[in-house]
Protein backbone atom coordinates (compact mmCIF):
# COMPACT_ATOMS: atom_id res chain seq x y z
CA UNK A 1 0.00 0.00 0.00
CA UNK A 2 1.69 3.22 -1.50
CA UNK A 3 -1.21 5.89 -1.15
CA UNK A 4 0.46 9.30 -0.86
CA UNK A 5 -2.26 12.77 -0.35
CA UNK A 6 -0.50 16.00 -1.12
CA UNK A 7 -2.52 19.17 0.61
CA UNK A 8 -1.09 22.79 -0.21
CA UNK A 9 -1.35 25.02 2.90
CA UNK A 10 -1.38 28.69 2.48
CA UNK A 11 -4.30 30.38 4.32
CA UNK A 12 -6.13 29.83 7.82
CA UNK A 13 -8.77 27.77 6.33
CA UNK A 14 -6.99 24.98 5.12
CA UNK A 15 -5.80 23.06 8.49
CA UNK A 16 -8.99 22.12 9.13
CA UNK A 17 -10.05 20.67 5.62
CA UNK A 18 -6.29 18.81 6.79
CA UNK A 19 -7.81 17.33 9.45
CA UNK A 20 -11.26 16.15 7.84
CA UNK A 21 -8.67 14.47 4.79
CA UNK A 22 -6.64 12.95 7.77
CA UNK A 23 -9.23 11.42 9.83
CA UNK A 24 -10.97 10.24 7.18
CA UNK A 25 -8.07 8.61 5.67
CA UNK A 26 -7.06 7.52 9.24
CA UNK A 27 -10.69 5.87 9.46
CA UNK A 28 -10.69 3.99 6.15
CA UNK A 29 -7.41 2.65 7.82
CA UNK A 30 -8.78 1.15 10.85
CA UNK A 31 -7.40 3.29 13.01
CA UNK A 32 -9.74 3.19 16.45
CA UNK A 33 -11.22 6.77 18.01
CA UNK A 34 -8.02 7.12 20.56
CA UNK A 35 -5.63 7.43 17.54
CA UNK A 36 -7.74 8.55 15.30
CA UNK A 37 -7.69 11.87 17.43
CA UNK A 38 -3.75 11.85 17.88
CA UNK A 39 -3.81 12.22 13.97
CA UNK A 40 -6.24 14.73 13.17
CA UNK A 41 -4.47 17.01 16.50
CA UNK A 42 -0.90 16.60 14.86
CA UNK A 43 -1.89 17.24 11.48
CA UNK A 44 -3.90 20.37 12.68
CA UNK A 45 -0.91 21.50 14.41
CA UNK A 46 1.58 20.52 11.96
CA UNK A 47 -0.69 22.88 9.10
CA UNK A 48 -1.32 25.59 11.28
CA UNK A 49 2.85 25.78 11.86
CA UNK A 50 2.83 25.96 8.05
CA UNK A 51 0.28 28.90 7.63
CA UNK A 52 1.87 30.99 10.88
CA UNK A 53 5.41 30.36 10.61
CA UNK A 54 6.44 28.61 7.26
CA UNK A 55 4.03 30.90 5.51
CA UNK A 56 2.28 28.02 3.52
CA UNK A 57 3.97 25.37 2.43
CA UNK A 58 2.65 21.52 1.59
CA UNK A 59 1.78 18.67 3.52
CA UNK A 60 2.11 15.20 2.37
CA UNK A 61 0.35 12.17 4.18
CA UNK A 62 1.70 8.45 3.17
CA UNK A 63 0.43 5.19 4.23
CA UNK A 64 2.97 3.23 6.11
CA UNK A 65 3.49 -0.66 6.87
CA UNK A 66 5.43 -2.38 9.08
CA UNK A 67 5.35 -5.73 10.88
CA UNK A 68 1.48 -5.78 8.66
CA UNK A 69 0.52 -2.90 11.15
CA UNK A 70 -0.62 0.54 9.04
CA UNK A 71 0.25 3.61 10.30
CA UNK A 72 0.82 7.30 8.94
CA UNK A 73 2.94 9.41 7.94
CA UNK A 74 3.10 13.11 8.26
CA UNK A 75 5.64 15.42 6.05
CA UNK A 76 5.27 19.07 6.25
CA UNK A 77 7.74 21.09 3.75
CA UNK A 78 7.77 24.88 3.80
CA UNK A 79 10.34 27.28 2.29
CA UNK A 80 10.01 29.97 5.27
CA UNK A 81 11.91 31.47 7.78
CA UNK A 82 13.51 27.88 9.15
CA UNK A 83 14.54 27.70 12.66
CA UNK A 84 17.31 28.62 14.40
CA UNK A 85 17.33 26.63 17.28
CA UNK A 86 14.57 23.55 16.95
CA UNK A 87 15.12 21.93 20.24
CA UNK A 88 14.29 25.60 21.77
CA UNK A 89 11.22 25.62 19.61
CA UNK A 90 9.88 22.24 20.94
CA UNK A 91 9.59 23.13 24.69
CA UNK A 92 6.01 24.21 25.66
CA UNK A 93 5.27 27.94 25.94
CA UNK A 94 8.06 28.88 23.58
CA UNK A 95 6.45 31.04 20.38
CA UNK A 96 7.63 33.23 17.78
CA UNK A 97 3.84 34.32 16.84
CA UNK A 98 1.70 35.20 19.65
CA UNK A 99 0.29 31.72 20.35
CA UNK A 100 0.57 29.24 23.08
CA UNK A 101 3.70 27.35 21.88
CA UNK A 102 1.97 24.08 22.43
CA UNK A 103 2.10 22.88 18.74
CA UNK A 104 5.82 21.54 18.15
CA UNK A 105 6.09 19.79 21.61
CA UNK A 106 2.56 18.19 20.82
CA UNK A 107 3.53 17.20 18.00
CA UNK A 108 6.28 15.19 19.19
CA UNK A 109 4.25 13.81 22.46
CA UNK A 110 2.01 12.37 20.51
CA UNK A 111 3.59 10.94 17.67
CA UNK A 112 5.76 7.54 17.47
CA UNK A 113 8.21 9.51 15.32
CA UNK A 114 9.45 12.61 15.01
CA UNK A 115 12.01 14.50 13.54
CA UNK A 116 12.50 17.76 12.52
CA UNK A 117 15.14 19.94 10.32
CA UNK A 118 15.64 23.11 9.84
CA UNK A 119 17.84 26.13 7.92
CA UNK A 120 17.42 29.46 9.09
CA UNK A 121 16.06 31.44 5.74
CA UNK A 122 16.00 28.04 3.63
CA UNK A 123 12.85 26.58 5.50
CA UNK A 124 11.48 23.85 7.27
CA UNK A 125 11.07 19.86 6.86
CA UNK A 126 8.61 18.21 10.02
CA UNK A 127 7.89 14.40 9.80
CA UNK A 128 5.57 12.36 11.87
CA UNK A 129 4.73 8.58 12.11
CA UNK A 130 1.30 7.55 14.12
CA UNK A 131 0.59 3.69 14.18
CA UNK A 132 -3.17 2.08 14.46
CA UNK A 133 -2.38 0.05 17.51
CA UNK A 134 -1.65 2.62 20.81
CA UNK A 135 1.12 0.15 21.96
CA UNK A 136 2.89 -0.59 18.77
CA UNK A 137 6.34 0.17 18.64
CA UNK A 138 8.04 -0.81 15.30
CA UNK A 139 11.19 -2.61 15.57
CA UNK A 140 14.19 -1.40 13.53
CA UNK A 141 14.32 -2.80 10.31
CA UNK A 142 17.32 -3.74 8.37
CA UNK A 143 16.62 -1.06 5.91
CA UNK A 144 14.75 2.23 6.50
CA UNK A 145 13.10 3.49 3.21
CA UNK A 146 11.48 7.32 3.05
CA UNK A 147 9.59 8.21 -0.37
CA UNK A 148 7.89 10.64 -2.20
CA UNK A 149 5.96 9.37 -4.45
CA UNK A 150 3.39 11.66 -6.64
CA UNK A 151 1.80 12.68 -9.79
CA UNK A 152 2.05 15.31 -11.98
CA UNK A 153 -0.44 18.59 -10.71
CA UNK A 154 -3.47 17.96 -12.65
CA UNK A 155 -3.14 14.14 -12.50
CA UNK A 156 -4.96 11.90 -10.77
CA UNK A 157 -2.65 9.13 -10.86
CA UNK A 158 1.14 9.14 -11.08
CA UNK A 159 3.38 7.65 -14.20
CA UNK A 160 6.09 6.70 -11.66
CA UNK A 161 5.98 3.80 -8.80
CA UNK A 162 8.25 2.19 -6.43
CA UNK A 163 8.56 -1.18 -4.92
CA UNK A 164 11.06 -2.96 -2.14
CA UNK A 165 11.69 -6.07 -1.13
CA UNK A 166 13.68 -6.64 2.40
CA UNK A 167 15.57 -9.05 3.74
CA UNK A 168 17.78 -10.05 6.53
CA UNK A 169 20.71 -10.13 3.91
CA UNK A 170 19.96 -8.39 1.01
CA UNK A 171 16.95 -5.68 -0.02
CA UNK A 172 15.33 -4.69 -3.80
CA UNK A 173 14.74 -1.37 -5.01
CA UNK A 174 12.75 -0.66 -7.80
CA UNK A 175 11.97 3.32 -9.20
CA UNK A 176 9.72 2.94 -12.73
CA UNK A 177 8.63 6.38 -14.53
CA UNK A 178 5.88 4.53 -17.23
CA UNK A 179 6.10 6.37 -20.37
CA UNK A 180 4.02 9.72 -20.47
CA UNK A 181 1.84 10.38 -17.82
CA UNK A 182 -2.05 9.12 -16.50
CA UNK A 183 -3.20 5.97 -16.24
CA UNK A 184 -1.66 4.72 -19.24
CA UNK A 185 1.42 5.51 -17.44
CA UNK A 186 0.97 3.53 -14.33
CA UNK A 187 -0.10 0.65 -15.84
CA UNK A 188 3.21 -0.18 -18.07
CA UNK A 189 4.88 1.08 -14.28
CA UNK A 190 2.63 -1.02 -12.05
CA UNK A 191 3.45 -3.78 -14.92
CA UNK A 192 7.25 -3.60 -13.52
CA UNK A 193 6.62 -3.74 -10.58
CA UNK A 194 4.67 -7.16 -10.64
CA UNK A 195 7.51 -8.72 -12.52
CA UNK A 196 9.62 -7.27 -9.84
CA UNK A 197 7.81 -8.82 -7.40
CA UNK A 198 7.69 -12.60 -9.13
CA UNK A 199 11.50 -12.47 -9.41
CA UNK A 200 12.58 -10.61 -6.46
CA UNK A 201 14.89 -13.82 -5.97
CA UNK A 202 16.74 -12.84 -9.11
CA UNK A 203 19.57 -10.21 -9.98
CA UNK A 204 18.23 -6.56 -11.16
CA UNK A 205 19.87 -7.65 -14.63
CA UNK A 206 17.79 -10.61 -15.14
CA UNK A 207 14.46 -8.86 -13.22
CA UNK A 208 14.58 -6.04 -15.96
CA UNK A 209 15.04 -8.81 -18.31
CA UNK A 210 12.24 -10.26 -17.33
CA UNK A 211 10.13 -6.83 -17.33
CA UNK A 212 11.56 -6.04 -20.94
CA UNK A 213 9.47 -9.07 -22.26
CA UNK A 214 6.56 -8.43 -19.77
CA UNK A 215 6.07 -4.58 -20.72
CA UNK A 216 6.12 -5.23 -24.58
CA UNK A 217 2.17 -4.51 -24.83
CA UNK A 218 2.05 -1.63 -22.38
CA UNK A 219 3.74 2.16 -23.78
CA UNK A 220 7.19 0.76 -21.66
CA UNK A 221 8.74 2.70 -18.61
CA UNK A 222 12.62 3.49 -17.24
CA UNK A 223 13.41 1.17 -14.71
CA UNK A 224 16.20 1.20 -11.75
CA UNK A 225 17.14 -1.62 -9.65
CA UNK A 226 19.18 -1.94 -6.54
CA UNK A 227 20.14 -4.68 -4.49
CA UNK A 228 21.57 -3.82 -1.39
CA UNK A 229 23.50 -6.96 -0.12
CA UNK A 230 24.27 -6.27 3.97
CA UNK A 231 26.82 -9.49 3.77
CA UNK A 232 28.84 -8.54 1.14
CA UNK A 233 28.72 -5.12 1.68
CA UNK A 234 28.07 -4.70 -2.23
CA UNK A 235 25.23 -2.43 -4.02
CA UNK A 236 24.72 -4.83 -7.62
CA UNK A 237 22.46 -1.98 -10.40
CA UNK A 238 20.93 -1.66 -13.27
CA UNK A 239 19.12 0.87 -14.76
CA UNK A 240 17.27 1.59 -18.21
CA UNK A 241 16.24 5.24 -18.90
CA UNK A 242 16.23 8.33 -16.67
CA UNK A 243 16.14 7.01 -13.38
CA UNK A 244 19.14 8.83 -11.64
CA UNK A 245 20.89 6.61 -8.37
CA UNK A 246 23.33 8.28 -5.80
CA UNK A 247 25.42 6.24 -3.61
CA UNK A 248 26.31 8.68 -0.19
CA UNK A 249 29.24 8.08 2.45
CA UNK A 250 30.85 9.47 4.82
CA UNK A 251 33.96 10.02 2.26
CA UNK A 252 32.60 9.94 -1.35
CA UNK A 253 29.60 10.53 -3.59
CA UNK A 254 28.92 7.55 -6.71
CA UNK A 255 26.30 8.02 -9.44
CA UNK A 256 25.18 4.53 -10.54
CA UNK A 257 25.09 3.70 -14.24
CA UNK A 258 21.68 3.43 -15.86
CA UNK A 259 21.16 2.75 -19.45
CA UNK A 260 19.34 4.65 -22.68
CA UNK A 261 16.13 2.77 -23.85
CA UNK A 262 12.62 2.32 -22.56
CA UNK A 263 12.15 -1.00 -20.66
CA UNK A 264 9.65 -3.12 -23.01
CA UNK A 265 10.11 -1.54 -26.15
CA UNK A 266 13.70 -0.60 -26.92
CA UNK A 267 16.88 -1.83 -24.52
CA UNK A 268 20.11 -2.16 -26.37
CA UNK A 269 22.05 -2.76 -23.50
CA UNK A 270 21.41 -4.15 -19.65
CA UNK A 271 24.59 -3.87 -17.37
CA UNK A 272 24.42 -4.79 -13.82
CA UNK A 273 27.37 -3.03 -12.18
CA UNK A 274 28.98 -3.88 -8.44
CA UNK A 275 29.54 -0.72 -5.95
CA UNK A 276 30.65 -0.80 -2.42
CA UNK A 277 28.04 0.01 0.23
CA UNK A 278 29.45 0.73 4.21
CA UNK A 279 26.75 0.26 7.16
CA UNK A 280 26.49 5.18 6.74
CA UNK A 281 25.97 5.07 3.29
CA UNK A 282 22.66 6.19 1.88
CA UNK A 283 21.17 5.21 -1.37
CA UNK A 284 19.14 7.94 -3.28
CA UNK A 285 16.75 7.27 -6.44
CA UNK A 286 14.70 9.17 -8.55
CA UNK A 287 12.93 9.80 -11.51
CA UNK A 288 13.30 12.67 -13.69
CA UNK A 289 10.61 15.15 -11.71
CA UNK A 290 13.47 15.79 -9.69
CA UNK A 291 16.08 18.03 -11.22
CA UNK A 292 19.40 16.93 -10.43
CA UNK A 293 21.29 19.73 -9.75
CA UNK A 294 20.69 18.97 -5.55
CA UNK A 295 23.96 18.43 -3.89
CA UNK A 296 23.52 16.41 -0.29
CA UNK A 297 26.02 18.18 1.25
CA UNK A 298 24.82 21.96 0.84
CA UNK A 299 22.49 20.74 3.61
CA UNK A 300 24.26 20.26 7.23
CA UNK A 301 23.29 17.30 8.90
CA UNK A 302 20.01 16.19 6.46
CA UNK A 303 21.73 12.98 6.16
CA UNK A 304 21.29 12.06 9.48
CA UNK A 305 17.87 12.43 9.54
CA UNK A 306 15.41 9.78 8.52
CA UNK A 307 15.06 9.25 5.07
CA UNK A 308 11.63 10.46 4.32
CA UNK A 309 12.89 14.14 5.71
CA UNK A 310 15.39 13.66 3.46
CA UNK A 311 13.67 12.79 0.19
CA UNK A 312 11.02 15.66 1.43
CA UNK A 313 13.81 18.00 1.60
CA UNK A 314 14.89 17.37 -1.73
CA UNK A 315 11.43 17.40 -3.41
CA UNK A 316 10.92 20.69 -1.93
CA UNK A 317 13.53 22.36 -3.20
CA UNK A 318 14.14 20.15 -6.81
CA UNK A 319 10.96 19.00 -8.08
CA UNK A 320 9.77 19.95 -11.78
CA UNK A 321 6.44 20.56 -11.17
CA UNK A 322 5.77 19.50 -14.61
CA UNK A 323 5.75 15.91 -14.16
CA UNK A 324 5.17 12.88 -12.07
CA UNK A 325 7.82 12.60 -9.36
CA UNK A 326 9.61 10.05 -7.12
CA UNK A 327 12.49 10.41 -4.58
CA UNK A 328 13.44 7.41 -2.77
CA UNK A 329 16.07 7.26 -0.32
CA UNK A 330 17.38 4.43 1.48
CA UNK A 331 19.62 4.08 5.02
CA UNK A 332 20.62 0.57 6.88
CA UNK A 333 19.30 0.94 10.58
CA UNK A 334 21.30 -1.81 12.03
CA UNK A 335 24.64 -1.64 13.77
Amino acid sequence: MKESILLNISESSQPGEARRTALALASRLGFKETERGKVGIVVTEVANNLVQHGQGGVLLLRVIEQQSTIGIEILALDKGPGILDPDECLQDGFSTAGTAGNGLGAIRRLSNLFEIYSIPGAGTALLAHLWAPPAFSPLETVLEIGVVCLPKPGQDVSGDTWASHIEDHRSLLLVADGLGHGPAAASASLAAVATFHDHSHRSPHTIIEAAHAALRSTRGTALAIAEIDFDQQSVRFAGIGNIAASIFSATEHRSLLSHNGTVGHEVRKIQELTYPWYGNCLLVMHSDGLGTQWRLERYPGLSQKHPSLIAGVLYRDFNRERDDVTVLVAKEMRS
